[in-house]
Formats: C-alpha cells, sequence, structure tokens
C-alpha cells in the first residue's frame, strides 16, 4: 500500500516572541522601485537554411526591404529575395530599477516565423520600447540557442529543447533611464510581499522602536508608510538601516494545498479539525477490449469480420470508517489519512467534505 506524500510545515512556535525574525528586505519592498518590461522586434541573420520561409512570412521580405532602404540599398518593388537566412524575431528584456545608460541587460529572441531554428544567428540592431512607446534600450549580439533541431528530406525531424529561441547575455545597452518613486522628498511606502495585518503592525512597530521615533504607520494589510529625509543621500542611508531591522512576521493562516497532478500535500501546523466521522471506500472500473474475429460459413458469399467484445468489471473495497476527535493537531491528520491507504484524488474528497461540513478550520487550495 503505497502511502501519500505529505510534507508537513510545522511552525517552531505559537507565540509570536518565538516566531523566526526576518529582515524588512526580505518581507517588503519599496513601492516604485520594480523591473519594467521592454519589447521590440529584429531581423537575426547568418542562419543555416533554417530562416523564415518568404511564402508563409511575407512579413520578414518587407522588413529587409525596409532595413536596406535605410542603409541605402535600394531594392526593387517587385523583387522579392528568397530568404534563407534570416529569421523575424520578437524581443523582451526586463530593465531592472535604477538602470543608468550604458549599462548592460539580457535580451531573449524568438522566432515569429516559421524558422526551424536561431542557432549560429545575429542579432541586428534593434530597438526595445516601454509600454509607453519610447525607447530604452537597443539590442544586438549573438544568439545563443540552448536547443538543437535537426531535420531529414523525408520529412523527419528530431528536435532537443527548443531552438527556435535564445538569449543575448549582456545584448541590450541601456538608453534611458527610468524615473523612479525613489527619489525626491515624500514617504517611503513599503509593501508585503504577503499582505498581513498582524505582519504590517508588527513591521510598523518594529520600525519605529528601532528608530525610536514614531516614524512608521500601517496604512492596510499591504502598505507601510515611513517618514523618511528629503536627501537623497540621507534618503539611501535611511533606507539601508530599515532593510537591516528585525521584525517577526504573523503566522500563516491555516491552509491546507493539494496539488492534484503529483499528489503532493502540504499542510500548515494550524491546521484543525473539528469532530467528524469519515467513511472512506474506493471504487474501481475496469474495461477490458477482446475482439473477435467472425468467420462465416462456407458457401455463404459472407465476409470475415473483427467483432468487437467488452468486459466490464466493478470492483468496490470494503469502506473504512474513522472518526476525528476535537481538536485534532496535523500529526492526528497526517496518521489517519496513512492509515486508510488514501489516494491523492481519495483525499481532496475527504478535505472537500470536511469543509462543506464546517470539520476543516484551514482553507483548502488544489492546483
Amino acid at each position: 500500500m503505497n502511502k501519500l506524500k505529505i510534507i508537513m510545515s510545522v511552525a517552531l512556535g505559537v507565540l509570536a516572541s518565538n516566531a523566526h525574525a526576518e529582515r524588512v528586505k526580505d518581507l517588503a519592498s519599496v513601492q516604485g522601485v520594480r523591473t519594467n518590461h521592454l519589447v521590440g522586434y529584429g531581423l537575426v541573420v547568418g542562419l543555416d537554411g533554417t530562416g523564415d520561409q518568404t511564402t508563409q512570412a511575407p512579413f520578414t521580405v518587407q522588413s529587409l526591404k525596409s532595413m536596406l532602404q535605410q542603409l541605402g540599398v535600394t531594392v526593387p518593388p517587385n523583387v522579392n529575395p528568397q530568404l534563407k537566412n534570416v529569421a523575424a524575431v520578437a524581443l523582451s528584456a526586463e530593465l531592472p530599477p535604477f538602470s543608468k545608460p550604458g549599462q548592460m541587460i539580457d535580451v531573449t529572441v524568438a522566432s515569429i516565423g516559421n524558422s526551424g531554428s536561431l542557432r549560429g544567428g545575429a542579432l541586428l540592431m534593434a530597438p526595445l520600447k516601454g509600454a509607453d512607446g519610447q525607447v530604452y534600450a537597443i539590442a544586438q549580439g549573438n544568439v545563443v540557442v540552448g536547443g538543437l533541431g535537426v531535420s531529414g528530406k523525408d520529412g523527419s525531424r528530431v528536435s532537443v529543447n527548443v531552438p527556435s529561441a535564445g538569449r543575448i547575455p549582456n545584448g541590450a545597452s541601456v538608453e534611458r533611464s527610468v524615473p523612479g518613486a525613489f527619489d525626491g522628498a515624500g514617504d517611503l511606502l513599503l509593501n508585503l510581499h504577503t499582505p498581513d495585518f498582524t505582519t504590517a503592525a508588527r513591521l510598523a512597530d518594529g520600525i519605529n522602536n528601532a528608530l525610536h521615533s514614531p516614524v512608521a504607520r500601517a496604512l492596510d494589510p499591504v502598505t507601510v508608510s515611513v517618514q523618511a529625509p528629503s536627501d537623497s543621500n540621507q534618503r539611501v542611508l535611511f533606507m539601508a538601516s530599515l532593510e537591516a531591522i528585525d521584525v517577526s512576521p504573523g503566522d500563516a493562516p491555516a491552509r491546507v494545498i493539494v496539488n492534484s497532478r503529483t499528489g503532493t500535500v502540504v499542510i500548515s501546523s494550524l491546521v484543525t479539525v473539528r469532530p467528524a466521522a469519515v467513511a472512506h471506500g474506493s471504487l474501481s472500473v475496469t474495461i477490458a477490449e477482446r475482439p473477435i474475429v467472425s468467420q462465416p460459413s462456407a458457401f455463404s458469399d459472407g465476409q470475415t469480420v473483427v467483432v468487437p467484445q467488452s468486459a466490464i468489471e466493478v470492483t468496490q473495497s470494503g469502506g473504512t470508517m474513522f472518526k476525528f476527535a476535537s481538536g485534532v493537531n496535523l500529526d492526528d491528520i497526517v496518521r489517519a489519512v496513512n492509515q486508510i491507504g488514501a489516494a491523492p484524488g481519495d483525499l481532496v474528497a475527504i478535505l472537500e467534505a470536511l469543509k462543506q461540513a464546517g470539520a476543516l478550520r484551514a482553507e483548502l487550495v488544489v492546483i
């Protein structure tokens, strides 16, 4: 009998004073200090015959003609080059906060046509734009592809990973910086990574106690406002001192998370069950297909045919009933589930039934 793989998250203590303290920089982030997504379009050249087929990707030829025209090369309107070594690609990158002109960032390159592989190609200079339409970086360089694709003349193909996408490490130069909310006067707003009233209150109290001044106040379960100096140098030093403050976060809510695909169950230590009786049984249905050959009699002008024949078998194992007493903790739940040998699907059904009956004091999340 296979037991469920249950991962138990047990707290070290119940009282807040015994909880593990974490730094402010691990609990929250400064509002406005974030990455910005960039996107662009470009051409990858120098491919070994794995470029876009111009009949199915005409925009590649159009892009090449436009680029050549900007470089002073005129292609007649009635001439369509048959390209095999050029591919149209979409570019994406993340602009880190406080990025300055001249810094380099990584670029992801992905084919948007029917190119089979970008291996060995080089991206020509292409702009990367933000959501406001402004150019924030310029990308160019050799594409590094981790995949491999090989095809034969008979149509067979072997592919390892995804050869139609790759990266250019440090392939884009930042040309414009994004104004950040950290500069200037005003309060600093710290946003918790996980919304929690207790953690927000403790964060504000921890900052006030460390600085011996009521400079912080909790606005909601996510945001804590902190009065900060307006001078940029003092503002950086002030934030550096805030990041090192230790705060005891609030206990996580009672939650049961079930991964229906892998059968992994995560149960927090605060999960309890009210008095309840559970009966567990299993029903299995087996359908076997055994086709038989029907042979006609002699001189009947009949034909030999295959007649399907299905065998259906229903097996039901005896149900097992067990009882949860009042105040059952995590260990009792795990022991009861393992004793009945419940499968992942059966466990989900048991937990959902307990939730519907009001006996499960936890949030049930199935992913």
